[in-house]
């Protein structure tokens, strides 16, 4: 049962991240940019770090304490590329956090602060990029769950 409940809890909240990074793309363009819209992208990012701390958790309690056990996961090349992904949508992501948070600070200065358009769409590019890599991790995690990338 344990295993159970940490796989159902582990794809809720990858289920949870790719709603985050959804909303904050759809929100991320030049023309729709307000104060409002800066406001929702400060709490989406928000709950966007609540969500990769907390699948951090319920993916290594996964490998601890689920089913297949740390030797399946550990020596399983597939998995360390799910975990390479992973970290490389964690990088891409910190500009965009850097910036959402410089807005909120300027939109507490000024309360009709709205970002340039050549920064935001630099944002939303790197946001796609970001987007793009998140989903090489069900991918691999779909090759794993199938044995794939045990062995030399």
């Amino acid at each position: 049962m344990t295993d159970l409940t940490l796989a159902i809890v582990h794809h809720l909240i990858v289920f949870g991240i790719a709603a985050v990074l959804a909303a904050e793309l759809a929100l991320m363009r030049p023309a729709a940019m307000s104060p409002h819209t800066v406001r929702l992208l400060g709490r989406f990012d928000a709950a966007y770090g609540v969500l990769a701390i907390a699948i951090l958790v319920a993916g290594f309690a996964r490998v601890w304490y689920g089913a297949k056990g740390p030797d399946f996961y550990l020596q399983n090349h597939v998995f360390w590329t799910k975990v390479a992904a992973f970290a490389v949508v964690g990088i891409l992501s910190i500009k965009p956090t850097l910036r959402i948070l410089a807005w909120q600070k300027a939109l507490k200065a000024d309360a009709a602060f709205v970002p340039p358009p050549g920064e935001v769409t630099a944002l939303r590019r790197r946001m796609l990029a970001e987007i793009h890599v998140f989903a090489l991790i069900p991918i691999a995690a779909a090759v794993m769950a199938r044995g794939i990338g045990l062995g030399a």
